[in-house]
């Protein structure tokens, strides 16, 4: 008689994850949840109080985050940085910028600075996390935050959204390219997350009105809808998943 399948875990004991803007909003919830997930986690961000915030926050329920005080788009700095850490099972990167114009307003400094820090950082952090893995034979996964606005146009977002969009072709030719060595990349497209960094605009009661008559569920995201997703991609239980995208969204792209 055939033994029953087993189940594949979702924990990551013994493995080690770098979260990128892991301080606060979505890359704090993604390194605390692999931290509860078993997780040895690092996380990085410019600000260092912010960061020291983020570690006291997490001992204060008995977890332990490494922080890393790391300016991404400083690519010379990051090499420096992570020469120094051991490789990492997993990457996050979550750190982000938003600068919301009408496309015929859009200014030079605001597309570069979106630019550097959305697609341009991390295609670089990206590849030195990458070459780590492949060199120590590491099978690891590599999760990108992108978006629903990687998938569908938004008014005021055009810069943006080229930004996601571009993560998500970034993603499809990394898991290519790395996929013999066992490294699997994903994007984690979220809808609209209420977080301190908005939750201003969705108190204007226009936006929010706009927000939830797109989200098919009627709500608007929290950080813990994000977790359950940030560790799904990062273990086991999605060992056969690269180079796609999970849409955390509502419902916001079926239509």
């Amino acid at each position: 008689m055939m033994s029953l399948p087993r189940m594949p875990g979702f924990r990551l004991d013994n493995r080690r994850a770098l979260v990128t803007g892991g301080s606060r909003g979505i890359g704090f919830a993604a390194a605390i949840a692999l931290a509860q997930a078993g997780a040895e986690v690092w996380i990085a961000a410019r600000d260092v109080q912010t960061l020291q915030g983020a570690t006291d926050r997490a001992a204060t329920e008995g977890l332990i985050l490494h922080a890393v005080a790391l300016d991404i788009t400083d690519t010379a700095h990051v090499a420096e940085t992570l020469s120094t850490l051991p490789a990492f099972d997993v990457l996050v990167n979550s750190a982000g910028l938003a600068r919301h114009q009408p496309f015929l307003e859009v200014s030079e400094a605001n597309f570069d600075a979106v630019m550097a820090l959305n697609l341009r950082a991390t295609f670089f952090l990206s590849q030195q996390v990458a070459r780590r893995m492949h060199s120590e034979g590491i099978a690891g996964s590599i999760i990108h935050i992108s978006s629903q606005m990687g998938h569908v146009g938004g008014p005021n977002r055009s810069v943006y959204c080229a930004s996601k969009f571009a993560i998500e072709g970034l993603c499809k030719t990394m898991a290519l390219e790395l996929g013999g060595a066992g490294i699997r990349v994903n994007t984690l497209c979220p809808t609209f997350i209420d977080t301190e960094l908005s939750h201003a605009n969705l108190q204007d009661p226009q936006f929010r009105d706009y927000v939830l008559e797109n989200i098919k569920l009627k709500r608007l995201g929290t950080l813990e809808d994000i977790m359950g997703p940030v560790v799904f991609l990062a273990s086991p239980a999605s060992a056969l998943i690269t180079g796609t995208s999970l849409l955390v969204d509502g419902g916001w792209t079926a239509s």
